[in-house]
């Protein structure tokens, strides 16, 4: 039976079904376009200002990259965090940057380590992973992104099975400029601490 041999209400409600179904994916789509981009950041380049953020450390205080930075230079190390392991390299990494925790107070500088992951037991996580370093210096803290907002913020989820986020360093001025940006797609190329140093020598 074609369309035209359907009494006038069937067709109306063929047609009404069919609109419903059409509008419902127009919005489905106009939704998924407008949380993308409001979830997802743009990664912040030099000559430009950090977008801060408040996360929690792995006991539960909130800390807040603008007031961490306040009077300060700082250095913000997004590592991998909790990809279903630890990270060897993020390991290796904060440990390098705990290391020279002196060279960094002599310049006045902070580090703030962020560690993404899976939200469940994100915080256990990373106590496990803290206890792989000696205890870290005041200078030194380590905050957990359990929702990935701070990934997201700075466009630097890595969207892929066993991924968490582009391991990544930004060296910040006093007013949160970005002055100096080390952003990674591989496990390994990690910014050292000393090579940290050298950009803040800059200032």
């Amino acid at each position: 039976m074609s369309t035209l041999d359907l009494p006038s209400g069937r067709i109306q409600r063929v047609a009404g079904v069919h609109l419903s179904r059409v509008w419902g994916s127009f919005l489905a789509i106009a939704c998924a376009l407008l949380l993308g981009t409001s979830a997802f950041g743009q990664t912040p380049t030099v000559g430009a200002k950090a977008p801060d953020f408040t996360l929690s450390t792995p006991t539960g205080k909130a800390i807040t990259l603008s007031t961490e930075e306040k009077g300060h230079d700082l250095v913000l190390v997004i590592l991998r965090g909790f990809p279903g392991y630890q990270c060897p390299y993020c390991v290796k990494q904060v440990h390098d940057f705990a290391e020279h925790a002196l060279d960094f107070k002599a310049k006045s500088t902070r580090v703030l380590l962020v560690y993404p992951g899976p939200p469940a037991d994100l915080d256990q996580r990373a106590k496990e992973f803290l206890e792989k370093q000696a205890e870290l210096p005041s200078n030194v803290v380590l905050v957990t992104d359990p929702d990935y907002k701070v990934t997201n913020l700075y466009g630097l989820r890595w969207d892929a099975p066993h991924e968490t986020a582009y391991p990544s360093t930004f060296v910040l001025d006093k007013k949160g400029m970005v002055v100096f940006e080390k952003i990674s797609h591989s496990h390994g190329d990690r910014l050292s601490a000393q090579d940290a140093l050298d950009h803040l020598s800059t200032n």
